[in-house]
């Protein structure tokens, strides 16, 4: 209702207080941290076969230097 002044909280959403109102709520942990490996374990299938043998080679030289400094 422009002509009572609620021009901006009935147009954009953007006139309620602070803290209330989009994008503020709760998020879930577990859904952000599943979300993650999704996306991740995507664009590795996504890879070229070149690429995705060249990361493993990587990871596997990078473990072995990890586990020397461990013993």
């Amino acid at each position: 209702m422009v002509e009572y002044g609620e021009g901006i909280g009935q147009g954009t959403g953007g006139g309620g207080p602070i803290g209330v109102g989009g994008g503020g709520g709760s998020q879930d942990l577990g859904a952000g941290a599943s979300a993650f490996v999704q996306r991740t374990m995507d664009s590795v299938a996504a890879l070229p076969p070149e690429q995705l043998l060249l990361l493993i080679v990587v990871v596997a030289v990078l473990g072995l230097l990890v586990l020397r400094k461990a013993f």
